[in-house]
């Protein structure tokens, strides 16, 4: 009865709202680098692009949106999609309900659909921010990013947001929120581009690419912090139990 009453859309919208405020405040507490320094002023001749970040550290994203960059982001159709929607709303980001998957459950988590939007709102100039791993494989960057690069032309920059005070929880993604009264680093890796005519082996690569870059970013990040990366070494403890 109780968990119902969370799905309703008056308490995903007061959790949503909830969840902005805090994390308005954690920006607002925290001392902020950002790597490279004049990243912003690199990209904005190159807008839109496509933002790639690990999952369990897509919470403290929306601190890394500069208020002249239009975005929207990826957010699941089901759990916490609601009032992470709501959240990303009040933080002056767009949100496309669906998420990634393998095989027959794409259509099942509104992939195929959202895929489509992403490219339509990419074409209209909006930066899309979404998780490169898909749910339940941590740290393995899926096909999903590198298709959707390559069929919008539009560039991935990996990207971490990290907080030296912060909840590090012990899910399968390792998911971290940041907490009031730190440091921040914000790391941005270089672009990754995918021509449209990139062949299955040039797609790989991108991908592996795109996973070289996250690891990198989240390693520099942490490290600005005096902190390690708590999800470090995800994909090789999945690959050599696979």
């Amino acid at each position: 009865m109780g968990f119902s009453i969370l799905k309703t859309r008056m308490a995903q919208e007061t959790l949503g709202r909830l969840l902005a405020g805090y994390l308005k405040l954690v920006r607002r507490t925290n001392r902020t680098v950002i790597e490279p320094a004049d990243i912003y002023d690199r990209v904005r001749p190159d807008l839109p692009l496509i933002i790639a970040m690990w999952h369990g550290q897509h919470i403290m994203i929306p601190f890394a949106r500069p208020d002249w960059m239009p975005a929207c982001s990826l957010v699941s159709r089901h759990g916490d999609g609601g009032f992470n929607a709501v959240a990303l709303r009040q933080l002056g980001i767009g949100a496309i309900r669906g998420s990634g998957a393998l095989g027959r459950k794409i259509r099942e988590k509104g992939g195929a659909s959202a895929f489509l939007a992403m490219v339509r709102r990419l074409a209209a100039g909006d930066t899309m921010v979404l998780t490169a791993d898909i749910p339940k494989r941590a740290r393995i960057a899926g096909p999903g990013i590198i298709a959707l690069a390559k069929a919008s032309g539009r560039p991935i920059h990996p990207i971490a947001v990290v907080t030296s005070r912060r909840i590090d929880f012990k899910s399968w993604d390792r998911a971290s929120i940041g907490l009031p009264f730190g440091r921040c680093a914000i790391v941005v890796g270089d672009a990754i581009r995918v021509a449209r005519d990139a062949d299955e082996a040039t797609s790989e690569a991108a991908r592996r690419a795109l996973e070289a870059g996250l690891d990198a970013v989240h390693a520099r990040a942490y490290a600005l912090v005096g902190a390690r990366d708590p999800g470090d070494g995800l994909r090789m403890a999945r690959n050599s139990s696979a």
